[in-house]
């Protein structure tokens, strides 16, 4: 079973992310011009992975978007709300550079804390 939450091998971090959706290019748009999504298809849902670095070296990154056959997010909402707890979702992946993910968003924040410190929504001085 699958789960949406960020997962790697060993988890020595862990956080949250934030992003504000771009002006520009979006998501979807990358997703139409890659030939992966369908119209009637909503993305809810986007991983971004970067597999092992070696001396310094990063593998080249790619995307996982979740997929829900609905048109737009009201549907999508709606929809969700009155799923059980598994959601028919497909996931279609593509293969990009960590400047393109980036640039899909206006502003984008990743934090990470040591895993077992629960430190997300702590404050501090």
């Amino acid at each position: 079973m699958n789960t949406i939450k960020a997962s790697v091998t060993y988890g020595d971090w862990e956080g949250t992310a934030a992003a504000d959706e771009s002006d520009g290019v979006k998501m979807r748009d990358l997703l139409t011009q890659s030939g992966v999504i369908n119209t009637d298809e909503f993305v809810v849902a986007i991983e971004l992975f970067v597999g092992e670095s070696h001396n310094g070296k990063v593998e080249k990154p790619h995307i996982q978007a979740l997929l829900l056959k609905k048109d737009r997010f009201d549907s999508a909402a709606a929809a969700i709300k009155s799923m059980p707890d598994t959601l028919p979702l497909r996931k279609v992946r593509v293969d990009l550079t960590l400047e393109e993910f980036i640039g899909l968003f206006k502003r984008f924040s990743v934090t990470l804390s040591r895993s077992g410190l629960d430190l997300v929504g702590r404050k501090y001085e």
